[in-house]
């Protein structure tokens, strides 16, 4: 490394790596060819294209509908442009627990996040079981307030259920452990039953354009 600006560039390319590593960069965004240095700068554009990260904590799955005999094996997908996660399978449980983070990049914040439950069959297509969708946007205006120092617990926003989404009941932005972060439950659609719990949070990326 020849100056500060070689360095940077290594720290952030290293940091690139490590979001691949987690699933949480669009890889056909970062593998490029050429030397080593055009590929630093094309990671720097990329990054500097995304505001940050939306981790979704994926809490659990209540009534869902039964899609074999007594019971369903669950798993959830959820997408975001072109980027797709997707949770552990739970064996024959209606109600199930995941309790799991995923994690998003987003460029996009009016993107809606779209969110899929399948059951897992090891013989056949997996069944659907039905889907829903939301949008960050609350969650976003709520942290370009810069709000810092609220008592834990503090409801920033809330959001009401209607037909034109898919909450089954009030959401809240709330000021939690010093950070801001949206809970909520969505009804699942094209489906007899069930609702998902999801935690929302944001984590800023050093080299973003952020909020």
């Amino acid at each position: 490394m020849n100056n500060e600006k070689d360095l940077g560039i290594a720290k952030l390319t290293g940091h690139c790596a490590e979001l691949r590593c987690n699933n949480t960069i669009d890889p056909s965004a970062l593998q490029v060819s050429g030397s080593a240095g055009v590929r630093s700068v094309l990671i720097i554009k990329a990054m500097e294209h995304l505001m940050g990260l939306l981790r979704i904590h994926v809490h659990r799955g209540v009534n869902l509908a039964v899609r074999d005999v007594k019971s369903s094996d669950p798993y959830i997908i959820v997408k975001l442009g072109k980027q797709k996660l997707k949770t552990r399978v739970v064996r024959k449980n209606t109600n199930p627990e995941w309790n799991e983070d995923l994690t998003l990049t987003v460029a996009d914040p009016s993107l809606p996040v779209k969110l899929f439950v399948y059951d897992k069959d090891r013989l056949s297509f997996d069944d659907k079981m039905g889907d829903a969708e939301f949008e960050i946007g609350p969650l976003v205006e709520a942290l370009r307030m810069r709000l810092d120092g609220l008592p834990s617990g503090t409801i920033i926003t809330r959001v009401q259920p209607t037909r034109q989404n898919c909450l089954a009941d009030e959401s809240r932005v709330v000021w939690a452990d010093g950070k801001v972060v949206q809970e909520m439950v969505l009804r699942l659609r094209n489906v007899e039953s069930g609702e998902i719990e999801l935690r929302l949070e944001w984590i800023d990326i050093p080299g973003s354009r952020g909020l």
